[in-house]
């Protein structure tokens, strides 16, 4: 099922832009595919018909509250009528935008993540590693030998240097 948005590329009419562009803009941020219709190119008449004949709502604007033909932009899913611009809006803003458009809505499933204040666990191997001090625990599963004493010793003298001050 692919999304439709009727828009028209050349109207003068500042409010149907507007309209259109923020159609486009919330499709774009809610990652849903979709193609764009401009029933004001040349030999797009049939678009054009098949928008003016399925929808039933007009798309009234402040400067025309009353069109004679539905104005831009106009939704679709495949050849099923989904709304003009104030019914995608409000979709928008209650948050059925997968019902207004007529998408089958996919579960997500939710990782949970616990985490514990105080504790660095990390997985080496089939070991576990826990200690109370994160430094020393990433020093023990990341270094080896002459590597890791260094370390060492620089969180000691770290340590120190923070104690004198």
């Amino acid at each position: 099922m692919v999304v439709k948005v009727y828009i028209s590329g050349i109207s003068g009419n500042k409010e149907v832009k507007k309209r259109q562009q923020r159609v486009l803009l919330i499709l774009d941020s809610k990652n849903i595919k979709y193609d764009v219709i401009d029933i004001a190119e040349p030999g797009s008449e049939e678009q054009k018909d098949f928008m003016q004949n399925k929808s039933t709502s007009l798309g009234a604007t402040i400067s025309d509250p009353t069109p004679r033909h539905p104005l831009p932009p106009q939704i679709f899913n495949n050849e099923d009528y989904c709304g003009d611009y104030d019914q995608f809006d409000m979709a928008n803003e209650i948050d059925e935008m997968e019902k207004f458009l007529k998408l089958e809505t996919v579960e997500t499933s939710k990782a949970e993540v616990i985490l514990e204040n105080g504790d660095l666990q990390k997985q080496a191997g089939t070991e576990q590693i826990e200690n109370d001090q994160p430094n020393e625990t990433v020093a023990n599963s990341v270094l080896n030998g002459e590597d890791k004493e260094i370390v060492e010793n620089e969180i000691v003298n770290e340590a120190d240097s923070v104690q004198e001050s």
